[in-house]
């Protein structure tokens, strides 16, 4: 059995990404690591137990190319007997909108797929999305991250398996994938976009990673790769404790936040806004250094502070936050 295989293998297992007997969707784009992926659960899929089936994306931001794209994927689907569910522009409310305007931000263009593949996980009553993330994905996100701005659970960055989505090429670097495809001699699609620099992350990729490999360290993936692991291992223990806190004193108390480390506190703060907002976006760390400066204020009137729709309170020692 191939060395990556094995590698694939140990992954799931150290980070108990499914059990035997799931039903699992393989995104594929046609690229070398969602292709890769695919094989390898071929492969994988007599020694799990598993049900698969292939979700394909056509954005038909690249014409003919993208078409292209589709048809690679669909005969894929074909030569190992998987069910093929396809998601194409004019499907979708943003449809019109990516006809009109090819420069579509990456995040639109990522809620257009990963809305398309938890609709037909579930319509399918599947258990998991398997996505081709790798090594050098995670270096590219904790680099962009950083570029602007992030905490800790950004710098975490991406992970194994959050929820239904699992990544079992994510220690895997992008070399090793495409050896694994020569030495397999199977065929992948290039996206010919990828070598231009019209997005932050394919300057980070083609401008940013070259130059520190030459200049700072060859291996820069991989120490990135590694920082990316110790950070989220540092942040999963401060948000498990900050949970705590969080049931332990269902009222936010001035004085007891005040007590606590200030990691502590700005993810306390955190989690109590992303319990009435529902999410993050938008959050920025000076609105949590703002938040903390009324908190911390002597002054016995009460102070608020509004943001991002959201109106938090300090009187007293009491502490509460509202949608505006």
């Amino acid at each position: 059995m191939p060395n990556l295989i094995k590698k694939v293998q140990n992954t799931i297992f150290q980070h108990n990404l499914f059990p035997r007997g799931s039903k699992i969707i393989i995104a594929c784009s046609g690229g070398p690591d969602s292709t890769a992926l695919l094989d390898i659960f071929s492969k994988l899929k007599k020694k799990y137990t598993l049900e698969l089936t292939v979700a394909h994306v056509n954005y038909n931001l690249r014409g003919h190319d993208s078409q292209k794209d589709e048809d690679f994927v669909r005969k894929l689907a074909l030569k190992y007997n998987f069910k093929f569910f396809l998601l194409k522009p004019s499907e979708t409310r943003h449809g019109a909108s990516l006809q009109r305007n090819k420069n579509i931000p990456e995040d639109v263009l990522r809620k257009i797929r990963y809305d398309f593949f938890e609709k037909t996980r579930k319509e399918l009553g599947f258990d998991y999305i398997a996505v081709g993330h790798t090594l050098d994905d995670q270096a590219e996100t904790f680099l962009m991250r950083v570029i602007r701005g992030s905490g800790l659970a950004g710098l975490s960055s991406i992970s194994y398996k959050k929820n239904c989505i699992i990544r079992p090429l994510l220690n895997i670097p992008k070399d090793e994938i495409i050896k694994y495809l020569k030495t397999s001699k199977l065929s992948y699609r290039t996206d010919k976009t990828n070598l231009e620099s019209e997005y932050l992350r394919n300057k980070i990729r083609n401008q940013l990673i070259p130059y520190l490999e030459k200049n700072f360290n060859s291996g820069i993936k991989k120490t990135i790769f590694d920082a990316t692991e110790s950070i989220r291992e540092d942040f999963d223990l401060i948000y498990q404790i900050s949970k705590k806190e969080i049931l332990k004193n269902k009222n936010l108390s001035a004085k007891k936040l005040l007590a606590l480390h200030p990691s502590l506190q700005k993810q306390i703060l955190l989690n109590a806004i992303l319990e009435k907002k529902g999410d993050l976006k938008d959050i920025e760390s000076a609105h949590i250094r703002e938040l903390l400066k009324i908190i911390k204020s002597t002054k016995n009137k009460a102070q608020i502070v509004v943001f991002r729709g959201l109106e938090i309170r300090r009187k007293g020692d009491k502490i509460t936050i509202e949608n505006n």
